[in-house]
């Protein structure tokens, strides 16, 4: 799995975000020395006092079974690309000649007759010559059926039936401390299975970017554990791991993963038609702006997001440079991130109804929102 790097820079029609850098918090445990233990008097003030209660030590659940049933829908999922470099100190020597590279991640067997639900970062593209390794060690060539790089998401089918697979569960219900595994295949390690707990229910922002909220998990999670499953204490599939948040590239204590509901939902547009069409209204550069900042401006009393440059496409429909847009169709937009995921959401051929301030002065515009296919 490759490491992300957050981008400062937003558009309306790309969302998802990569990032290489962590935020390492460290911190001290504070001991106390226990001394010798001594009989004191109770104060008739603490002997009218409840005593406290002693609660049993809840051990682990045993999750044996659970993560049993959970490998055996894993896959090992091998991508090989071929890619023409644009490198001029390359092609200078080599010419047009292709470079072959290759990733290596994780799958999740999501039907019995052989779709695979993966990350669109170990498949790469389209083109690529993919092949499935199951935990019965088969291996088998894989057609890549649909591919999206919005949502990261992409699957692939190999000839097989009679598979192993995992029940869906319904991401929203997950809470926060509620135990989760991943399985994957971190560093070529087949058939690895961590535990933790969810950390995050819903998290958002530019860190993560996304077509919605992930889930957050202490479970390790290490390159190749792209595309593998999280599943919950009921051995359902409530997430497909997708990446970490680190300053060494392994496992901190922070992964996200996309929630099933959303996954589910883009897989199976994907198999459908093999694209997902996302919204668009052309190319935008955002920037977002706090309240105080908006006021020393004279842009508005709240914050939002500033347009400092668009394309032709976006300008005909009648946005400005320099417009500064605060809700979308009656909702706010006080960060970037927020108005990227409404115009994505955006069903196409529907109206976004942008408020803005232009020139101090506020004014509404009514956007068409395009098609914009996720590759």
């Amino acid at each position: 799995m490759s490491v992300k790097q957050n981008v400062a820079v937003l558009t309306g029609s790309l969302l998802l975000a990569s990032f290489v850098g962590g935020l390492v918090v460290s911190g001290k445990l504070g001991l106390t020395q226990q001394g010798a233990a001594t009989t004191r008097q109770a104060s008739p003030e603490a002997q009218t006092r409840p005593a406290a209660v002693a609660l049993p030590a809840a051990g682990l659940p045993d999750l044996s079974p659970i993560a049993e049933r959970g490998l055996k829908s894993a896959a090992n999922i091998s991508s090989t690309t071929m890619t023409v470099s644009r490198d001029p100190f390359y092609r200078m020597f080599y010419g047009d000649q292709p470079q072959t590279s290759q990733s290596l991640g994780s799958g999740v067997v999501v039907s019995a007759d052989g779709y695979i639900l993966t990350n669109t970062h170990v498949i790469g593209d389209r083109r690529a010559d993919v092949h499935v390794t199951l935990s019965d060690n088969r291996e088998f060539p894989a057609k890549v059926i649909g591919i999206d790089d919005v949502s990261d998401l992409a699957v692939v089918k190999i000839d097989a039936r009679n598979l192993d697979i995992l029940p869906w569960g319904d991401s929203s219900k997950l809470r926060i401390a509620e135990w989760v595994l991943a399985i994957g295949n971190p560093f070529q390690l087949s058939g690895t299975v961590t535990l933790g707990i969810v950390s995050t229910v819903s998290r958002a922002g530019s860190v993560v970017g996304g077509v919605s909220d992930f889930i957050q998990t202490d479970a390790a999670i290490n390159p190749g554990n792209s595309g593998g499953a999280l599943v919950n204490g009921r051995g359902e599939l409530v997430g497909i791991n997708s990446m970490i948040y680190s300053e060494s590239g392994g496992n901190q204590g922070i992964g996200f993963a996309i929630p099933a509901n959303t996954a589910r939902a883009i897989m199976d547009q994907l198999i459908k038609t093999g694209e997902v069409p996302w919204g668009s209204i052309g190319q935008l550069q955002l920037v977002t702006v706090d309240r105080a900042t908006a006021q020393s401006n004279g842009l508005a009393n709240q914050p939002g997001v500033y347009v400092r440059a668009l394309s032709p496409s976006a300008a005909r429909s009648g946005l400005r440079r320099y417009d500064f847009i605060v809700s979308m169709n009656g909702t706010p937009t006080p960060d970037a991130d927020q108005l990227s995921r409404l115009i994505i959401q955006a069903k196409p051929g529907s109206t976004a109804r942008l408020e803005v301030f232009r020139s101090g002065q506020r004014t509404t515009i009514d956007v068409p929102v395009v098609s914009r296919v996720g590759r």
